[in-house]
C-alpha cells in the first residue's frame, strides 16, 4: 500500500487556492471597520440635526465629482502613500513608528534649505538632490529612535512622539530666524514662512490648472519598490522574520536589533521624502502646518492596506478622497470641522480594531489548522500500522 504522505507529495499541482480567511482578514474586515465608522458618523450627524445622506453625498461629490476633486485626492494620497510605505516596513519588523510628523518636518526642512542655498542649480540636478536630502534628513530622524531601541531598549513609541515635538519646535525656530522670508521682513510682515523656492526646483505638474504633480508617480514607484524590497530581497526577508518571531529570528542568526533600527531608519527616510515632495510639489515654500497630520493618517492607511505596499495604494487614495470630500461635506451641511476630525478618528479606531482582531483570528485559525493536520497524519499512520522513526524513517 503506497504511503499516503508520498501520494500527497506526488499529487499534481492544480493551481493556487483562494484563502477565504486571508481575504476576510486583509480586505473585508478593514472595509467593514470603515463602514461601521461611517455608520457611527451618521448617528453623530443626526444628533447635530444634519442629514447624513446629504452629508455623505457631498463627501463623495467633493472627492470624485470633478477633475479638481479627483486630482486633489491624488495630491493628498501622495504623502500618505510615502509615509504608509515606511509604516509597512516598520510594522513588518514589529516596531511602531509614530514619528512620521517629525520626519516629514525634517524632510521638508532639507527640501526647502537646499534649493534656497543653490537658487541657480538646474532642475535635472536640484530636484533629485533635494529628494535625496529630504530622504536622508528623515532617515536620520528615524535612526535616532532606532538606535535607542537597538542599543538601550528605549520604547520607540515614546521616543518617536517626543522627536515629533522637537522637530516642530526646530522648524518654528528656523522659520523665525535663518529661513524666514527676507522679503516679508523687509515689508514688515514677519510671516513665519520661508521664501518661495526657485521655480526649477518645483516638481512638474501633470494636469494644468491643478495641484497634481509628478510626485504621485514617485510615490507609486516607491510603494512598488517597497514590495519588491520586503518580499524579493534577503534584507526584506530578515525584516519580516524579525517581525514574525524575534526569538526564532535571533536563534537562526539574524541580528534582530540591527533590522529593527534599519526598519525605523527606512520608515523615517520615506516620511522625509513625503515632506520634501510636499514642499517642492505643492507648497513651494516651508510654512507651519505643512504635515497636515499625514504622519498619523499614513498609519491608518497602511493598516487599511493590510500593511502591504500594494494594498496601500488604493487605501491611500481612499483616505485622500476622505480628506478632500470632508471639506465639501462641512460646507454643504454646515457641521463643525471637529465632526470631520471625529469621523476620521472613528475610522482610525474601527480599522485598527478590525486589523488587530483579524490578526488574532488568523493566528488562532492557523494554529487550529496545524493541530487538525497533525491529528489527521497521526490517524493515517495508525491505520497504516506505522509510526514515525526519530531519524526520519518508519518502523
Amino acid at each position: 500500500m503506497p504511503d499516503k504522505r508520498t501520494a500527497l507529495r506526488e499529487r499534481p499541482f492544480i493551481g493556487p487556492r483562494l484563502d477565504v480567511g486571508k481575504v476576510m482578514a486583509n480586505l473585508v474586515l478593514p472595509l467593514a471597520g470603515v463602514v461601521a465608522a461611517l455608520a457611527f458618523g451618521a448617528v453623530m450627524l443626526l444628533l447635530l440635526k444634519a442629514d447624513p445622506i446629504a452629508a455623505y453625498a457631498a463627501l463623495v461629490q467633493g472627492a470624485v465629482g470633478s477633475t479638481f476633486g479627483l486630482t486633489q485626492c491624488l495630491v493628498k494620497a501622495t504623502p500618505l502613500l510615502l509615509v504608509g510605505s515606511g509604516i509597512c516596513i516598520a510594522f513588518r519588523a514589529n516596531v511602531i513608528n509614530i514619528g512620521g510628523e517629525g520626519q516629514i518636518i525634517l524632510g521638508a526642512l532639507a527640501g526647502a534649505a537646499l534649493p534656497l542655498a543653490f537658487p541657480q542649480a538646474p532642475a535635472w540636478a536640484i530636484i533629485p538632490a533635494t529628494c535625496l536630502a529630504g530622504f536622508l534628513a528623515g532617515a536620520f530622524w528615524g535612526f535616532i529612535p532606532g538606535i535607542l531601541k537597538a542599543r538601550l531598549k528605549v520604547n520607540e513609541i515614546l521616543s518617536t512622539i517626543m522627536l515629533n515635538a522637537i522637530a516642530l519646535q526646530l522648524m518654528n525656530l528656523l522659520l523665525q530666524g535663518p529661513l524666514m522670508d527676507a522679503e516679508g521682513v523687509a515689508r514688515g510682515t514677519f510671516l513665519h514662512q520661508s521664501a518661495q523656492l526657485p521655480r526649477q526646483s518645483w516638481l512638474p505638474r501633470l494636469v494644468p490648472q491643478t495641484l497634481l504633480h509628478s510626485g504621485v508617480i514617485i510615490a507609486v514607484a516607491v510603494a512598488i519598490l517597497c514590495y519588491a524590497f520586503l518580499w524579493k530581497t534577503a534584507i526584506g526577508f530578515n525584516i519580516r522574520a524579525v517581525g514574525l518571531n524575534p526569538k526564532a529570528a535571533r536563534y537562526s542568526g539574524i541580528n534582530v536589533p540591527f533590522y529593527e533600527a534599519l526598519s525605523l531608519t527606512l520608515a523615517g527616510g520615506l516620511a522625509g521624502l513625503a515632506g520634501v515632495i510636499e514642499v517642492i510639489g505643492v507648497q513651494h515654500r516651508l510654512m507651519p502646518g505643512l504635515t497636515s497630520n499625514y504622519g498619523f493618517t499614513g498609519i491608518v492607511a497602511a493598516l487599511l492596506g493590510a500593511l502591504h505596499p500594494i494594498g496601500l495604494i488604493p487605501a491611500s487614495v481612499f483616505f485622500g478622497g476622505l480628506l478632500v470630500g470632508a471639506d465639501k461635506m462641512q460646507r454643504a451641511v454646515q457641521v463643525p470641522s471637529s465632526l470631520i476630525t471625529a469621523i476620521l478618528g472613528l475610522i482610525v479606531l474601527f480599522v485598527s480594531s478590525a486589523t488587530i482582531w483579524a490578526r488574532r483570528w488568523m493566528a488562532h485559525r492557523d494554529t487550529a489548522t496545524a493541530l487538525r493536520a497533525d491529528r489527521a497524519a497521526r490517524g493515517a499512520e495508525a491505520r497504516d500500522g506505522s509510526c514515525p522513526d526519530p531519524i526520519g524513517g518508519e518502523s
